[in-house]
């Protein structure tokens, strides 16, 4: 029922009975999805690198600073690394605007569903959720604005970290020990196959993801390494059963300057230990 202008009633739609997704709501009151709808798509800034691991107490999620615009730095300090609930963070790779308005809704989201059930959604049912509201994106994404999340959380119920990966339809695929998306992935993933460990403590889990970042900028000219001299560090999530952490410049200065000093002595960085051959 549509309430008269001016007589000061709501929407129907506030007081009809329905599920628990905020989204849905948005469609049923607006007709239309929550998400920016576009005509013709130019050029615009893309975010890039996004890794993420396990380590013993939980996940750790990092992303570069770099967005561009075909062959331009659009923006040298774009976050790319949200929390989404209390034990749960998302990173992006894709169309940024579109990236960061997905990420809002998806935080909204959650927040909602607690409101209205009372309880937090379970780890498998936010990325559900995540996934849901990618393949409300699909209009966007065959037009060239795909948006590629990662997301990752501690498992209340299962008392461990667990990553999960996505596609432009909504796909939503579990990772073991670690994954990367975006332009740089390629060469994340290959340096991250060398470095985890799966008993890593949180100081080898983000020495691994800084090391997996700088291989990936070495590599793909969208993705950003650190910047020393404007102090421009990778954001870095950790995220364990106390919570989400965001790590702060104090502290990834001095792991950043670490690996990029022993860079200047092995450019190539850190390699895997093979096993010992047959001497025969």
């Amino acid at each position: 029922m549509t309430p008269t202008p001016g007589s000061g009633r709501l929407p129907g739609s506030f007081m009809a009975p329905g599920s628990a997704s905020f989204a849905e709501f948005l469609v049923a009151l607006r007709g239309e999805s929550p998400l920016p709808a576009t005509g013709t798509v130019g050029e615009v800034p893309h975010a890039t690198t996004i890794v993420a691991l396990t380590w013993q107490g939980g996940v750790l999620m990092a992303g570069d600073r770099r967005a561009t615009m075909g062959n331009v730095i659009a923006q040298r300090d774009i976050e790319k690394v949200f929390p989404a609930d209390e034990h749960s963070v998302v990173g992006i790779a894709g169309a940024a605007g579109i990236a960061v308005e997905l990420v809002r809704l998806f935080q909204v989201e959650l927040e909602h569903y607690e409101k209205i059930e009372g309880i937090p959604l379970s780890l498998d049912g936010k990325a559900n959720r995540l996934a849901s509201l990618l393949r409300s994106n699909l209009g966007l994404a065959m037009q060239g604005l795909a948006v590629v999340p990662l997301f990752g959380g501690f498992d209340l119920d299962q008392g461990r970290g667990r990553i999960f990966s996505y596609d432009v339809t909504g796909g939503r695929y579990e990772e073991r020990d670690h994954h990367a998306v975006g332009s740089g992935s390629m060469f994340a993933r290959g340096s991250l196959k060398k470095l985890y460990r799966p008993d890593m403590s949180a100081d080898d889990a983000l020495t691994a993801a800084i090391e997996a970042l700088y291989d990936a900028a070495d590599d793909d000219s969208a993705t950003g390494g650190p910047d020393l001299t404007r102090r421009i560090f990778p954001v870095v999530a950790l995220v364990d059963s106390d919570g989400v952490r965001i790590m702060a410049e104090s502290d990834m200065q001095p792991v950043v300057e670490r690996v990029v000093r022993a860079r200047y002595a092995n450019p190539d960085g850190p390699v895997a230990t093979l096993p010992a051959g047959d001497a025969r």
